[in-house]
């Protein structure tokens, strides 16, 4: 099922800085790229500690949090194809460049899966000084818009500082952010500000919808992509991923938005364990049925999808799935993603006035929407 946020006339861009050639230019954000046990040294905050409710207060606890943390943020090259550069003596084509951080001592990094989309070749670089290192993608999800990369940690000069993961969950509107990455190529900048809003809404590199994100009016920029949103405490919350415009610049507009570090705990042992998510699908958009709390109504059926098969049309009124009140579109979003492909869902509906049922067995999530 996908589910889509009644849009206004902002866009949301990708935050990957893309460059063609050796031609270095900023492009608007379209997502072209824009010896240990691996799980030894994860750091994760186990109880969240009393959360900051304001902006950080002073340059010096900004700059403590930077000094420990920047250590384990990279700036993030990537290449796709290679092309002759006459009288250069060396090899061009698509780059991309963006941020990432590493979230274990065995060299896992994590970052956006549009900095890294069809790359053939991805290095990261510790610090400004440090020497390019090659990285291996574990795994992409375009739905959530995360990758995994692997290094060598024993490339890394005096090793690898895995930043503290937090927890989303628990975050209140007007806590304390700091964002850290490599806007316009700049690596190792540090932005801060606030949670501005919870639980918003974005749409993925493959057209699905991205939910529980974290909106913030951080300073991020392209090139920002993958790199981490902190909390007051230095802890991970999010992963910077887009910013919204009126489609001036394509820059920071004070609303950017980072997917919640609680997905990210979700899909990384996925992305190492399989390279991919296989996600449910119902093959449905909805929208909010007119009317508060009157259900979701089907805008769109994908042909020979899920829902076809099921005998849904468009117009139907979604008020219940597997037994849950539906009383918006994100309604029908909750249930069917906590689902495994395969599994069975009974909804209720209405078609003008009668009210029926249909069984609809969830499918994979193709590779892009078919909305």
């Amino acid at each position: 099922m996908t589910s889509y946020p009644r849009r206004s006339n902002l866009a949301f861009l990708l935050l990957g800085a893309v460059s063609v050639a050796l031609v270095v230019a900023v492009l608007s954000l379209t997502g072209i790229f824009d010896g240990s046990d691996p799980k030894q040294g994860v750091a994760t905050a186990a109880t969240p500690a009393q959360r900051s409710a304001a902006p950080v207060g002073t340059s010096t606890s900004v700059a403590d949090i930077y000094e420990r943390v920047s250590t384990g943020v990279v700036f993030i090259s990537a290449r796709s194809g290679q092309v002759s550069q006459p009288g250069l003596g060396q090899q061009g084509g698509q780059s991309a460049s963006g941020s990432g951080f590493v979230i274990d001592r065995g060299g896992d990094i994590v970052t956006n899966q549009h900095v890294v989309d069809g790359a053939s070749d991805v290095r990261v670089r510790f610090g400004e000084d440090g020497q390019p290192i090659k990285a291996r993608v574990v795994g992409t999800d375009p739905s959530t818009d995360l990758a995994l990369l692997k290094i060598d940690p024993t490339a890394v000069k005096g090793g690898l500082k895995p930043l503290v993961l937090g927890e989303s969950k628990g975050l209140r509107p007007g806590e304390a952010t700091i964002a850290i990455g490599s806007p316009f190529g700049l690596s190792g900048s540090v932005t801060t500000g606030i949670v501005s809003a919870l639980d918003r809404e974005i749409e993925s590199p493959n057209g699905f919808p991205i939910s529980g994100v974290v909106q913030t009016d951080a300073a991020i920029n392209p090139g920002n992509s993958g790199g981490p949103l902190l909390d007051a405490e230095g802890r991970a919350i999010g992963v910077n991923s887009q910013i919204a415009t009126n489609g001036g610049s394509g820059s920071n507009s004070g609303v950017g938005f980072a997917v919640p570090i609680d997905t990210v705990k979700e899909v990384v042992p996925l992305l190492e364990r399989d390279g991919k998510v296989d996600r449910p699908y119902v093959g449905i958009a909805t929208g909010d049925a007119s009317g508060s709390g009157q259900g979701a109504v089907i805008r769109s059926v994908v042909p020979g999808g899920p829902a076809q098969r099921s005998g849904l049309r468009v117009g139907d009124r979604v008020v219940e799935i597997a037994g849950k009140a539906v009383k918006e579109a994100a309604d029908v979003q909750k249930v069917v993603i906590e689902r495994k492909p395969g599994e069975k869902l009974e909804i209720r509906y209405f078609r003008g006035s009668d009210e029926q049922t249909a069984t609809v067995q969830l499918g994979t999530r193709p590779q892009v929407s078919g909305r």
